[in-house]
């Protein structure tokens, strides 16, 4: 049986707006409600170094959107602990990509926890630590082939490999929206419920910093676009970047759009 929805509380910079309003007609907002800062009550962010990634909670356990990076597994269990979960089993790690930052812990917290992983069919190289790059990416193979070994990554094969179209019955329901450009298998992961979209490196919203990700780090550039709009054509009130401040997710939302508005066509 699936949790039921717990009401997202994000701040808005005005409370007349037009996501405001969405919120409101879809019941995820009570009237006079723009409080708290956590995204909802069974979602939390936890940082990494140079990455966030997150914890979803339901009646049966928490679930991880990616893995972290350094410092990721002690960050991980500070940030459930003080949120009170630390009694909840980690069930499941549900993987955006095969980029080192995003699975460097993946084996341990297996080893660890017992959880199964779904991770997108088209990166499976990545998962045993033999990646190929072409291009300007090719800078970024070489850093991961540097990194690995020192930072004692280890090797793992997925329980599930997922497509586009996919569904996993955690949480309040997340689909898989396939978004490449980034690494072959590059996929977010939407909730129809909450019109949550994790988006994974789609782009890295940090405040007027925010950027899509540079050439060297995008398998295919030229697919970038496409995924944009992909993910922009979902019903949205927010999405979850993995490189992302503590923003809210319609704070995260507006500034893609931005994005889009003030680069016009994608080039990367």
């Amino acid at each position: 049986p699936q949790a039921p929805i717990s009401a997202p509380c994000w701040k808005f910079e005005d409370p007349d707006s037009h996501q405001h309003s969405r919120l409101l007609a879809l019941g995820l907002l009570s009237p006079g409600r723009i409080c708290l800062d956590d995204m909802t009550q069974d979602l939390l962010q936890v940082r990494s170094f140079g990455v966030s990634f997150y914890v979803l909670r339901d009646t049966h356990g928490l679930y991880l959107i990616d893995g972290g990076f350094i410092g990721g597994r002690s960050s991980l269990d500070r940030a459930i602990r003080n949120n009170g979960w630390d009694r909840a089993p980690i069930l499941g790690i549900i993987l955006t990509h095969g980029h080192l930052d995003h699975i460097l812990n993946v084996a341990r917290l297996v080893e660890d926890t017992g959880a199964w992983v779904a991770a997108p069919r088209l990166d499976g190289p990545h998962y045993q630590g033999h990646p190929t790059y072409d291009g300007a990416a090719r800078f970024a193979g070489c850093l991961e082939s540097i990194g690995r070994p020192i930072l004692g990554f280890r090797a793992f094969t997925p329980n599930r490999l997922v497509d586009d179209g996919d569904f996993l019955d955690v949480w309040h329901g997340l689909k898989v929206v396939h978004l490449p450009g980034h690494t072959e298998g590059h996929s977010g992961f939407y909730c129809e419920k909450l019109r949550l979209l994790f988006c994974g490196d789609l782009f890295a919203s940090l405040g007027c910093l925010s950027h899509f990700p540079p050439a060297i780090f995008n398998s295919d550039g030229g697919q970038m676009a496409a995924s944009v709009s992909k993910a922009l054509a979902l019903e949205l009130v927010g999405i979850l970047p993995n490189h992302a401040d503590s923003a809210s997710p319609d704070v995260h939302l507006q500034r893609l759009q931005a994005l889009i508005r003030n680069n016009g066509n994608i080039k990367i």
